[in-house]
């Protein structure tokens, strides 16, 4: 399946955003139970982060993505990209 990769940046003050991230880490458990591979995590030197996860198309890695807590609750903006490895 292709990968695709979630870039996001923050869009409301820290307190906001924590709140919603229990729920952003359970979305994320419930995508790895459903086979995508997901991982998520944040930038260690910078803001913003990153969810990394597998899906049949472009249309179904959208739809992942606006099902994500943090964009439903308009915490962060974001892109979206397919990756193609070339060496793994």
């Amino acid at each position: 399946m292709p990968l695709f990769v979630k870039i996001e940046t923050g869009k409301v003050e820290k307190p906001t955003f924590d709140q919603y991230v229990p729920a952003h880490k359970a979305y994320v458990q419930d995508l790895i139970a459903k086979g995508h591979q997901a991982k998520t995590g944040y930038w260690a030197q910078k803001g913003g982060g990153m969810m990394l996860f597998e899906a049949a198309s472009m249309d179904e890695a959208q739809a992942i993505v606006l099902a994500d807590p943090l964009v439903q609750n308009d915490c962060v903006s974001y892109q979206l990209f397919e990756w193609r490895i070339v060496v793994e």
